[in-house]
């Protein structure tokens, strides 16, 4: 069964499951959808609890002890698997699929993991958990929907924001959920229940924004020039390799040139999708760039990213961040040069 977000908690004021499956990136929703659970079973009966964590090496023999040692009369326990990589390879799926077709009545089975793709969804045993289990899907804001998301959080505080103050703290904390709790919390602090302004954001937030290559990709093909810049800056402040930030752009930007080459034949967008796996929540962004630029133009920005990539190996003369800005900027929309 398969529950969203919002109504996990209405579900665990009933019956539990006994599996559930929290998927998603971002710690801390994750975090506070496994306290959510853990709470819930405490509070129905569970009052040990065991935790595991898959890293290399790990033996998928103790979840099976762990199950196999409860006696009949035994308390609840809450049995917890960390699944940092996502993959249990061959011990662990068949480990899992006994778990979910033997389970011991009354255990509870809490397992976190990363976004389940449509892999990991088909997989058997991810299937048979889910069979008898509760899946979680947890999906970080989307940059517009993130100030809307922090109002209703510091709501949830007592404070009653304006919503420029929302969309203030949104710029500061931007792709960081987690300095953007530890944010209210201090406002909370500083200024009590009651109405929070911009000027009050500015002056007790820091800019904690977390800029990531994948954050740099989507602002790029979104056509965001203004946020590409902040966000490459700010990568370039942290010390990231370029290697690394190019390596990004190129993925993405040979992604789109072999889709525009495809819809170029023909092909129709959704056999396209398929065959390349682009999720389907990705889907409308890589629409967005496709319609800015043809297939010559996509062929001639994949052939900047190997100009890119030699400047950044020492290879080729040139600064590796103006290239950098250059080809997201290309990518965004922004005609700054002829391309080669």
């Amino acid at each position: 069964m398969k529950l969203k977000a919002e109504q996990l908690e209405g579900h665990l004021a009933g019956t539990l499951a006994p599996v559930y499956l929290i998927s998603g990136d971002e710690p801390l929703l994750l975090q506070e959808a496994a306290d959510t659970v853990r709470a819930a079973a405490r509070a129905q009966g569970c009052v040990e609890r065991m935790v595991f964590s898959v890293e290399p090496g790990f033996d998928w023999g103790e979840l099976a002890q762990a199950a196999a040692g409860m006696s009949l009369f035994a308390a609840r326990r809450l049995i917890e698997l960390r699944m940092p990589g996502g993959k249990p390879g061959d011990a662990g799926a068949r480990a899992l699929g006994e778990y979910a077709e033997h389970h011991a009545d009354g255990d509870l089975l809490l397992i976190s993991l990363p976004r389940a793709d449509k892999a990991m969804q088909s997989a058997k045993w991810f299937a048979a958990l889910e069979r008898c289990g509760v899946l979680i899907q947890l999906w970080s804001p989307a940059p517009a929907q993130l100030p809307g998301w922090i109002a209703q959080r510091m709501r949830a505080r007592g404070m009653q924001p304006t919503p420029a103050a929302a969309a203030a703290l949104a710029g500061r904390i931007e792709g960081n959920l987690l300095a953007c709790v530890q944010e209210i919390e201090k406002m909370l602090l500083l200024h009590g229940p009651g109405a929070i302004d911009e000027a009050d954001v500015m002056d007790a937030v820091a800019d904690s924004a977390r800029f990531d290559v994948f954050t740099l990709v989507d602002g790029a093909l979104a056509g965001d020039a203004a946020r590409c810049v902040r966000v490459l800056r700010g990568l370039e402040g942290e010390g990231v390799e370029p290697v690394l930030v190019g390596w990004a752009l190129t993925r993405e930007i040979r992604l789109l040139t072999v889709l525009s080459q495809g819809l170029a034949q023909g092909k129709k967008a959704f056999a396209l999708y398929q065959q390349h796996r682009v999720w389907e929540k990705r889907q409308p962004l890589l629409e967005q760039a496709l319609k800015r630029h043809d297939l010559a133009r996509w062929r001639a920005l994949l052939g900047r990213c190997a100009r890119v990539d030699r400047i950044s190996k020492g290879q080729a003369a040139g600064n590796v961040w103006d290239e950098l800005l250059q080809l997201c900027l290309l990518t965004a929309g922004v005609r700054i040069e002829a391309l080669a």
